[in-house]
């Protein structure tokens, strides 16, 4: 059986990662692709409870305990509880590709290391962070490399925008300086790991969400057709 493909939707605070993983799992299953679909951290299991409430504050889940804030963890401390979410969950996502299933991931390590990484100014160890963290998830827990990592850029000023109406936000969507540094890590990320990237914004206006869902699926979809070549 052919081994199947393990696509990261990956993006800057309110890209609308969820709701692309959702439309690409839609057509790619209209199109008669095996598909599943996941979402990192994994909030309602034992490991993402402990990165949502106990680190991220998230309201609905539980207060942070860092008195600090959460942007002001150790980055390594951080990326720890992020990375061991994803050891404890990813055993269901490898199974699916086993089966030959196309696993669409709503971020993975790459966002630990752009939320991580932007934690620090200086450019040389801000890359030795991301290079720490690529060789704890994919190296020294084993995790699988993504076969497309596709990053949805929705600039910082938009995002301001978008989310005034949420009702609740956790430690880093409350913090405007660390998405701001977020999106630079991102934006970063981006070139050095050669990743598909989609604008969210052309020429000011936000794009729909179709839009963007027809980019996502042409990337996919040119992938597949190299393979068959």
């Amino acid at each position: 059986m052919e081994k199947g493909k393990l696509i990261v939707i990956e993006g800057t605070d309110c890209s609308g990662k969820e709701t692309q993983s959702k439309l690409l799992e839609e057509k790619l299953q209209q199109m008669g692709y095996k598909c599943f679909r996941m979402g990192f951290p994994c909030y309602d299991t034992p490991t993402g409870k402990i990165v949502g409430g106990c680190y991220l504050g998230k309201p609905e889940i539980h207060p942070s305990y860092f008195a600090e804030g959460a942007d002001r963890v150790d980055p390594k401390v951080a990326s720890l509880y992020y990375a061991a979410d994803r050891k404890y969950n990813i055993g269901t996502a490898l199974d699916y590709l086993d089966k030959g299933y196309f696993v669409i991931l709503d971020r993975y390590t790459t966002s630990n290391m752009a939320h991580q990484g932007g934690k620090i100014i200086d450019r040389e160890e801000r890359i030795n962070m991301y290079q720490w963290i690529d060789r704890l998830e994919y190296w020294l827990l084993g995790l699988p490399k993504p076969d497309i990592t596709i990053f949805l850029h929705m600039p910082y000023e938009q995002s301001l925008e978008l989310k005034k109406n949420r009702e609740f936000l956790d430690e880093h969507e409350k913090n405007a300086e660390h998405l701001k540094h977020a999106e630079a890590s991102y934006i970063e990320l981006s070139e050095l790991y050669n990743w598909s990237t989609i604008s969210c914004v052309d020429a000011g206006r936000i794009r729909t969400r179709d839009e963007i869902h027809e980019d996502i699926l042409k990337i996919v979809l040119q992938d597949i057709d190299n393979e068959k070549d």
